[in-house]
């Protein structure tokens, strides 16, 4: 007797459709999986005759075949037991099989037929909603994450004997439905910038990444408050959509990530790696092709903290995701798309010892340790970084300071004004939700500048022969801060704001320091500050007032 069931497997951040064909014959009892099973999926047939003979099912003493179709696709988890077992049992004639054609199905099995938990559920959902099934028959632990699919009928299942009372009509379970589009919920708390001490220039950069979401350098010696406050940046975030809440949360699913409770990633993520991570950690890979740190990070933020430590082939595996958003995984048999919409935050010293230029403290480093030390980062590198901002120690007078720093709120508030002026500038442009994300035809299409500030670029691509994407990249940081601000164009505050955010790389770090390592003065305050500001950072009456 010959029984089909549907279930899926995972290819990247979807699932496909996959036929679970089940034979049975007369011969010597045997049991065998075929088609491209991988790992648990191999193992699978030892566990579904114990959850079968468990859960009161008497199997006849027959040859027992399965294969999962298409061939060609690796199976790897133990999501497809529930469906084998359902199988066997319509092959069997211990039920019909015509209520199988229905559902797409998934589940592990425990010895005694208790139904576990597997790891991408959302995924096969969309894929049931797609391929024009009714619904899905999945774990109730999982039963929540697959109802996030609108339209879709979820049955969630705890035990093997629930799942097939449900399909033949002998104890029929209540389905799970999404009755309306869920939102993202209310933001949790956050560390908050107001727990930040000095660093009004940090602090504002910082907004002008998250208002554009672009790319940060943090440079500074050790105790300056990098880290705390880009621990802090996901708090000054705009919350995310529902799909972009969605998507993220399938990269989760397929790692087996989601907590017990969390059905929906409310929080843009954000994922600060060791840097001893690998380059398969960092952009995904291994055996089953899983995603790394970077589609991790997707729609949130990726720390890298010591930049220079990290093995230098790891970070030039960054290059391609940084500029496509997206990684692309070619393997032998099969070909995988991740997604990684990131925005990179990056902090390293000025030096091996943390004090090149830094003022009252001494550099112990050789002039050749310092170059070697800049140099592990590549110029390529350094070109898709949009702001790279020289952090210095924080003064006692700001430590001691009674008054109170701006909150995250504040930022916040800000930061969500100019991304609701982008939403509505790039409401026809599908894929593009800020100004980092911009392409070449809408950039000459939405940067108008004012006579003085094309001047200002013209110069500068000029006397620091910057590449065409450093031009791209300062077009996009000074539309950023024009939003922030509300102007209708670019203005020559915008592009000097921008253009100085590009020259703070190896070359402003160390050839413009030529005075020596020991003691070194210390340099002018970077010239962006367009408007007069308060140690907190607060602006205050100008003459253009």
């Amino acid at each position: 007797m010959l029984a089909r069931v549907r279930s899926g497997a995972l290819m990247g951040i979807d699932a496909v459709v996959v036929e679970c064909e089940v034979d049975m014959a007369l011969g010597l009892p045997y049991f065998n999986v075929v088609g491209l099973p991988e790992g648990a999926a191999r193992e699978s047939k030892v566990r579904v005759v114990s959850a079968l003979k468990n859960s009161g099912f008497d199997l006849p003493q027959k040859r027992i075949t399965v294969n999962l179709a298409p061939a060609d696709i690796r199976k790897e988890g133990a999501a497809f037991e529930l469906p084998i077992a359902l199988g066997v049992l319509a092959a069997a004639r211990l039920m019909e099989e015509e209520p199988l054609a229905h559902y797409l199905f998934g589940g592990e099995l425990s010895l005694d037929g208790s139904i576990k938990p597997i790891r991408g559920v959302l995924p096969l959902a969309v894929a049931a909603r797609n391929g024009g099934f009714r619904g899905v028959m999945v774990p109730a632990a999982n039963a929540t994450e697959a109802a996030l699919v609108e339209g879709l009928q979820v049955v969630p299942v705890a035990h093997l004997r629930e799942a097939v009372g449900h399909l033949t009509g002998s104890a029929p379970l209540t389905p799970l439905l999404r009755a309306a589009t869920p939102g993202v919920g209310p933001r949790k708390a956050n560390a908050d910038m107001a727990d930040v001490r000095g660093q009004p220039e940090l602090k504002l950069a910082l907004e002008l990444a998250a208002a554009g979401g672009h790319n940060i350098l943090m440079a500074g010696p050790p105790g300056s408050g990098k880290t705390m406050l880009a621990r802090r940046l996901p708090g000054i975030l705009p919350e995310m959509t529902f799909d972009e809440a969605l998507e993220v949360t399938k990269v989760y699913s397929i790692q087996g990530l989601l907590g017990d409770e969390q059905a929906l990633m409310r929080e843009r993520p954000f994922r600060a790696p060791h840097h001893t991570l690998s380059d398969a950690g960092l952009v995904g890979g291994g055996p089953a092709a899983r995603p790394g740190e970077l589609s991790l990070a997707h729609h949130g933020v990726l720390f890298l903290d010591e930049l220079p430590e990290f093995r230098k082939n790891v970070l030039e595996v960054l290059r391609q995701p940084l500029e496509e958003g997206a990684i692309h995984l070619a393997r032998a048999n099969q070909h995988i798309t991740y997604p990684c919409r990131v925005m990179l935050v990056a902090a390293m010293n000025p030096c091996p010892c943390g004090y090149f230029n830094v003022p009252e403290r001494t550099c112990t480093c050789p002039e050749h340790r310092v170059f070697d030390y800049h140099a592990r980062v590549s110029g390529p590198l350094l070109d898709r970084i949009d702001i790279t901002v020289q952090t210095r120690p924080v003064e006692y007078h700001q430590l001691a300071a009674k008054s109170q720093e701006l909150p995250s709120h504040y930022y916040r508030q800000r930061v969500e004004a100019a991304r609701e002026r982008q939403r509505a500038r790039f409401q026809d442009a599908p894929g593009v939700h800020c100004n980092a994300q911009m392409p070449s035809h809408l950039l000459r299409r939405y940067c108008v500048l004012s006579p003085r500030a094309e001047q200002m670029l013209e110069l500068a691509v000029r006397h620091h022969g910057l590449s065409a994407r450093a031009h791209d990249r300062i077009l996009k940081l000074a539309l950023t801060r024009a939003d922030l601000e509300g102007h209708g164009r670019i203005e020559d505050v915008d592009m000097q704001l921008a253009v100085d955010c590009r020259m703070l790389d190896r070359r402003g770090w160390l050839h413009a320091n030529t005075q020596g390592l020991a003691g070194a003065s210390r340099p002018p305050a970077p010239s962006w500050r367009a408007d007069p500001v308060d140690s907190n950072g607060r602006r205050l009456p100008s003459d253009k007032d």
